[in-house]
This record gives C-alpha cells, structure tokens and sequence, in this order.
C-alpha cells in the first residue's frame, strides 16, 4: 500500500484521508492545531458551544456518500434535521420573508411576503438555475479540473447559453427579477464562494436551485460534529491523527514529493501526499519548487475572497428567531466595495449585512433560556500591508458594538441578554486555520477566468495533491467534500505492488 501523509484536519483533508483509507492506502493526517475541524471550528464557553464557521449544511447526499464509502451510514454517525424554514430574511423597507425549506413552498410565501408574481419571477430564475446545475455538475463540481473537461462539459451552443459564462449573476439576476428585493436575494448566494455578484459568473445561481431543491440541513449538536465523525470513522479504519504536529515544508525527491518535515525537525517519508491547507501557503512556502513558484504566481492573479467578522454572542432569554436570519444591508453594492476595495481602499463595511444563526438545540447551551448565536458580516481580508489590520487597538470591539447596533436597528436587539461574547475577526481566523488574510475561500470567483485560476487537485509536483476550499471545485462544505472524493479517485485504490 501507499503511504500517505494528509496534511491538515480540516474536512476536506479527513474526508479524504478516510476515502484513502477505505481504498487500503496507510494513512497519516498531521494538524498543527489541537483540534480537528480547520475552518468548520468549534468554541466551547461557560457551557455554550459555537460553530465558528459553516452553520448550514446543504447537499447532504455528498456527505452522506462519504461515508457510505468508508463503510458506514450516514445516520448511524450524525443526526441530519432539515429546517422547515431556511432562512428569515429582512430587507433594508422593513418586509420580512420566512424561506420555506421545501421548493415547492417557496412561490407563495414569496407572493404573501413580497406581492403578487414575486413567486413567478423566482421560479422562472431557479428553472434556468436547474438548468445550469444540469449542465455544470458533473465538468465543474464532480471531475477534475482541466480545461478539456470544463469546456468539453458545455459544448453546445443551447449549453454555453445556458450558462452564459459572459454574464455575471447581479446580470442573470436583473433578467429574471424586476423586484429589488429579490435582486438581493440572488447577489446574496455570492458570498457563498465569497464573491461579488457584479462580478461573479452567472453559473452561482445553481447555488439557491440546488440549495433550495436539496433543503437546507442542520447537524445535532452542530456542524462541527461532522469533522468528529470523520475523524472517529478514520480511526475505527486505522488511520492515524497526529495534533499539534506543523508541517513546515514539502520535500521532493527526484522530482516527486517524498515528505514533509515538521516544526521540531522530524522528517516524515511519503509516496504521496495530500494538501488540504490554503493553495496560496502550499505554493508560496511548504513547497520550494520552480513549479511552486509559477503556480504561486498565478494565484496571486485570482482576487482573494472577503473574510467574515463573527461575533459568538451566549445569550440569556434570547428573542425567538429561525434558525438563520438575514438582515440586508441598505447599501448591498457599498458592502462589495468595502471587502473588495473597489471605490476606494480595504475597509470595514460602515453598515452591513448581518447574518444571525440561531440554532435551537438543546445540546449546545448549559440550559433553558439560553442561546448560543453566530452572527456573521462580510469582511474585508486582514491586510496590514494594505492598511487593513483587524489588530489595530480598539478596532474589533468597535465594530462588535457596531453589529449589535446594526442589528437593534434591524429589530434584533439582544444588547441586554449577553452573558459572554467573544470575537473572531479576520487575524484570528488567519491564526486558528493558517488561511493568508483569513480569506475563507482562498480566492473568489470574481471574472470569468475564475474558475481556471483556482488551483487544481492535482499538483504541478507529481505524488502532490490538494484538497479543500481553496482549491478545485472550491469553498462550502459539499464543494470541500466533492474535492475530497476527486483526490480519492485520482489516487485510486491501493495495489499489492504500491511502495509501502
């Protein structure tokens, strides 16, 4: 069998150490942190416990056939609970909608909420959508990345007007919707690959079709529970974990990655090895490599996805709310040009978007009449370089208590309720997960060659692979698990006359 070094515990880096595993590779994961999880982290205070990073699960069948591919079901491991309503949205006149979590819902809560044929304007919308996911699932979400495949995959005229890969997704959107309202609605699935509509493909409206066909899901306990599970089941297959062990560089061996070396000078032999860091820190300094250096030089010619501001809020007698909520901000295009810096430089969003998660589960407060609640806003990057430093004194606690307003504002005033908060800004999500600027896509899918500056899985370093949300097909938890399966198909399973 192979031996394989996984670097990184995040869920791209232990869905496919346990893909691997399950195909007979040995199989080594080494995290420099002392936990597993990477971005979908996970904060316990005073009895409350947070999900610092993705806080909905959409497609559940990708990770479900995960573990079906390691042997094991889905519900034997985690509790899956769909939500009846995906979100409460709040927009800048003051309407509210509750989104059904069943598509079939959707058009008449939107008439009630927003007026008559509102329903029909998205539906007409989300039937084009469908029809791009038919076209783009399989060439640029389920293979590798290569340009014969993604072009071989839209190659018909009705499929390349399909997904019109001329038109940005703010585009398809004024197309469709004559409703501002609704136009926010579409720019939002932007930031789910941290993004700006205005500039982000026409291809992202498969995000609200598939999310809303495919439900929008919530783990027991948290989604940081996904990562334990993948974990555990690694261990049940004899993998191996190894914590609080720092990869500090990549080493080759006539011409092929043969290991890594650590913090404190151990050298760790390998016939392949698995990236699941930040493409840009692979290329630019675990790997010494002429190769490594011309793929770093084409990454920093992709524009870095926005960062997030999170506030971890332990509530007592918290107002009721679903699940997520979505408080638009007035100005959406201000927001974009704030985290992107357009119109002027990289700078705090004055008044932005907030996203509230509020999940009610017993299983992660100390007790009744308490919440645990997420609250999230778009971000530009920590870049000192750029005069962008979330470490400036005071800077974070100001913005804390700008959020808190903003939401008070917005008719969510929770100021009086905090027992305990705590902050995690972009420096700190730089820190906890290695990410440069604690950008949480690696890049974003701004321009139409986008998509072919995302690194691919396959690494210009034979026997190197990479894996996760900054590399192909890109960030969200399905994405980062659909990466994690196209690893484990190009390393295929292990043979009897593999090095061991």
């Amino acid at each position: 069998m192979s031996r394989v070094l996984v670097v990184g515990a995040g869920v791209g880096g232990l869905a496919a150490a346990l893909r691997l595993r399950a195909l007979g590779h040995e199989v080594t994961v080494l995290e420099q942190a002392a936990e597993v999880g990477g971005k979908l982290g996970v904060l316990e205070l005073d009895g409350f416990r947070f999900d610092t990073g993705p806080s909905l699960l959409t497609l559940p069948h990708v990770l479900a056939e995960t573990f079906t591919a390691a042997g094991t079901a889905l519900h034997d491991v985690l509790e899956l609970r769909r939500l009846p309503i995906a979100a409460r949205y709040r927009f800048p006149d003051g309407t509210e909608l509750d989104m059904p979590g069943t598509l079939a819902e959707i058009p008449a809560a939107l008439d009630a909420a927003l007026g008559p044929g509102r329903g029909a304007q998205w539906s007409a919308l989300l039937r084009r959508a469908e029809q791009i996911w038919d076209v783009t699932r399989e060439p640029f979400l389920e293979s590798p990345m290569g340009l014969r495949t993604m072009i071989g995959g839209i190659a018909t005229p009705r499929q390349v007007r399909t997904v019109a890969p001329w038109q940005t997704l703010r585009g398809l959107g004024n197309r469709y919707l004559d409703d501002p309202r609704l136009r926010l609605l579409l720019d939002r699935y932007a930031t789910y690959t941290g993004s700006d509509p205005r500039r982000a493909p026409a291809a992202l409206a498969s995000v609200p079709w598939s999310e809303q066909a495919f439900g929008s899901w919530y783990v027991a306990g948290g989604l940081g529970r996904i990562a334990t599970a993948l974990r555990d089941r690694l261990l049940e297959l004899g993998g191996v974990l190894e914590t609080e062990a720092e990869v500090v560089r990549l080493v080759t061996d006539g011409g092929r990655v043969a290991g890594a070396v650590l913090a404190d000078g151990t050298r760790r032999a390998a016939d392949l090895v698995v990236a699941n860091a930040d493409a840009g820190q692979v290329y630019g300094k675990l790997l010494r490599t002429g190769a490594a250096r011309r793929a770093a030089a084409r990454l920093r010619r992709a524009t870095p996805s926005l960062s997030g501001f999170a506030l971890l809020l332990a509530l007592d007698d918290p107002p009721p709310l679903p699940h997520h909520c979505v408080l638009f901000a007035e100005d959406y295009d201000d927001e974009f040009d704030s985290v992107f810096g357009r119109r002027g430089p990289l700078r705090p969003v004055r008044r932005p978007t907030v996203y509230i998660s509020a999940p009610d589960d017993p299983a992660i407060v100390p007790g009744p009449g308490t919440g645990a609640w997420f609250v999230l806003a778009n971000a530009p990057r920590h870049a000192p370089e750029h005069d962008m430093d979330w470490e400036t004194p005071g800077l974070a606690d100001r913005y804390a208590d700008r959020l808190l307003d903003l939401m008070a504002e917005r008719g969510v005033d929770v100021r009086e309720r905090i027992r305990h908060r705590a902050i995690v800004h972009p420096a700190e999500l730089e820190r906890r997960t290695a990410t440069p600027g604690g950008c949480i896509y690696g890049s974003s899918s701004n321009g139409p060659r986008a998509a072919f500056l995302r690194p691919a899985n396959t690494a210009p370093v034979p026997g190197l692979y990479l894996v996760g949300g900054s590399a192909h097909p890109g960030g969200g938890l399905p994405l980062v698990l659909l990466s994690a399966r196209i690893v484990a198909g190009l390393v295929g399973p292990a043979r009897d006359t593999d090095c061991g």
